[in-house]
């Protein structure tokens, strides 16, 4: 699809998905933002996105990217798309993290009603989102995918792995378990190394390199350590639903994933805490 044809309607400019809907803007393609929220819009208009706040008010477009942040709001977008007739003829991209069942039941919806679906989520977080460098786990139809990947080339690098849609959902499943496990590891083991009675910085400086470190480590570590207010870019609530989706796979297959269920645990004991909204560091609160 060429930037000077290809019109875009891309649903949900939050954190994640504003800057990649900035870049989009910035590699020459048309793109109107769909938001619900009001203050989401203000930022998008900020930022050069002019958003709308339903798929309802949206113009008419070849492609339709999803970054909405949860299962039940992808529903509730399809749902509406379908019932007002702006799915026949577009093709629908899933970047969203919603797992396997989902998207496959979106998918069905929506091809349904005359539209090609794609699954494609994504993992790299705010920072990468707003450099390019996003991976992208896409799956569907290789024809579709051979349209559609000079837009998603725009926002990282594009990792082919299925022809089903779903099967992009189910690689980010295994991604996210890596993800929640890792994090709350991370809090546990700094908040254990000051339980000891040692600066957890310098236990941070020694192993954050070694064969104990972890993405996690190095990128939540300063912030579980920060004595100042940190700029949230993934929520702790993000967590409690991309472990839930971990988790309800797992069960949906029969699988056993007990160190999972316990970062969960965690997760969801910040949530209720009244951590929900905060930075995703704030986890190793729950073990101090």
């Amino acid at each position: 699809m060429s930037e000077s044809t290809t019109r875009i309607v891309f649903v949900g400019t939050g954190a994640i998905g504003l800057p990649m809907a900035q870049r989009l803007v910035g590699a020459g393609y048309d793109v109107t933002g769909v938001d619900p929220f009001e203050a989401a819009r203000d930022r998008a208009a900020l930022a050069g996105v002019a958003a709308v706040p339903s798929v309802r008010e949206a113009p008419d477009a070849d492609l339709v990217v999803v970054m909405v942040a949860t299962p039940g709001q992808l529903d509730e977008l399809v749902e509406s798309a379908v019932a007002t007739g702006l799915v026949a003829g577009k093709t629908w991209v899933i970047m969203s993290t919603v797992g396997p069942e989902s998207a496959r039941t979106a998918a069905q919806a929506l091809e349904s009603a005359g539209a090609t679906v794609l699954d494609a989520p994504v993992t790299g977080g705010v920072a990468r989102a707003g450099t390019g460098e996003l991976v992208i786990f896409a799956s569907g139809d290789p024809d579709s995918l051979d349209q559609v990947e000079p837009v998603l080339a725009v926002l990282g690098r594009v990792r082919r792995v299925g022809a089903a849609v779903g099967d992009g959902q189910s690689i980010k499943v295994v991604n996210q378990h890596l993800c929640s496990v890792h994090l709350a590891a991370a809090g546990e083991a700094l908040a254990l190394a000051e339980r000891l009675g040692l600066d957890p910085q310098s236990v941070f400086a020694l192993i954050k390199d070694g064969a104990a470190g972890s993405f996690m480590l190095s990128d939540r570590g300063p912030r579980m350590l920060s004595s100042e207010a940190v700029t949230v870019t993934s929520s702790v609530d993000i967590f409690v639903k991309d472990s839930g989706l971990v988790s309800a796979a797992a069960r949906a297959t029969g699988a056993v994933v007990p160190i999972l269920e316990a970062a969960r645990a965690r997760f969801e004991a910040a949530s209720e805490a009244g951590l929900g909204r905060e930075d995703d560091s704030a986890v190793i609160r729950t073990f101090r």
